[in-house]
């Protein structure tokens, strides 16, 4: 869980998701090998830019949901990405100011604009740890984590756009029990996961892409990114396409399914 990592430490000589994620999204935080592999998928996939604009405000949507709903004041988010205002903090601290986050990532990249995750409200609590989903109990037993989170409180875990970056033999749904079995009743997941359910052609190709990068993935259906809610108590509509999971008020033409491609939930742990 160190955070000594600097700027040499950054692997620029091949692609990263998170940096190819900035690019989706409009960022700077990219070297030209992300974009160079995310316009691969682009051409591909055109409506990538729409997913991960969807799958931002999936995010939006469900801490505020969350917040306002269901009472949660803390939130542990892994994966979490070159940051991109507003953040999940700032979302949370807008409708409870006392709201404390913390941010997993393993991407050192991510690091070095941390600081940007700090901007906490002087009532709430933010930091940022480096670790990976796939050693649970390491990122659960990081120090800064229990500096900020009380475990005896319930707390949302954000799994947006990351456990398709888990491959079956990685046991994504091994991993998600047990960052939930820790967590108390009345807890959350908020997940966001990529389908081919929709264009399975397209989104071998994807696949395909990324795997050549060195980046193994695993998209999957609906059934089994439902999966990842077992045992908790799904939120209305269920699981459902990114842009029909409690939208906002429709502005201009809503973008199809196949565009999306996106499952997205929230369950609580009774």
């Amino acid at each position: 869980m160190s955070t000594s990592h600097t700027a040499r430490d950054i692997d620029t000589s091949r692609p990263h998701s998170a940096r190819m994620y900035d690019y989706y999204l409009g960022g700077k935080d990219h070297f030209d090998v992300d974009k160079q592999a995310a316009e691969r998928v682009a051409e591909a996939y055109p409506a990538i830019f729409v997913c991960a604009r969807e799958n931002r405000a999936f995010m939006h949507r469900a801490t505020r949901v969350l917040a306002r709903e269901h009472g949660i004041r803390q939130w542990l988010d892994i994966g979490t990405g070159i940051p991109t205002e507003p953040n999940l903090h700032q979302v949370a601290q807008s409708v409870v100011p006392d709201a404390r986050v913390v941010y997993a990532d393993n991407d050192p990249l991510v690091l070095k604009y941390a600081e940007r995750l700090m901007r906490s409200t002087s009532e709430g609590r933010t930091t940022y740890i480096e670790a990976d989903v796939n050693d649970p109990q390491s990122l659960l037993n990081a120090p800064e984590l229990a500096e900020v989170l009380d475990l005896d409180r319930p707390v949302a875990l954000s799994l947006n756009a990351l456990m398709h970056f888990v491959t079956d033999a990685q046991d994504p749904y091994g991993i998600v029990r047990r960052l939930l079995d820790v967590l108390p009743s009345g807890s959350a997941l908020a997940l966001s996961h990529c389908t081919p359910d929709f264009d399975p052609a397209t989104w071998q190709k994807v696949t395909d892409i990324y795997t050549s990068a060195g980046t193994p993935v695993r998209f999957r259906s609906r059934q089994d990114v439902a999966r990842f809610f077992d045992g908790l108590d799904l939120l209305e509509p269920g699981v459902a396409v990114g842009h029909r999971w409690r939208p906002d008020a429709v502005q201009g033409d809503a973008p199809t399914d196949a565009e999306v491609s996106l499952w997205t939930g929230v369950g609580i742990k009774p």
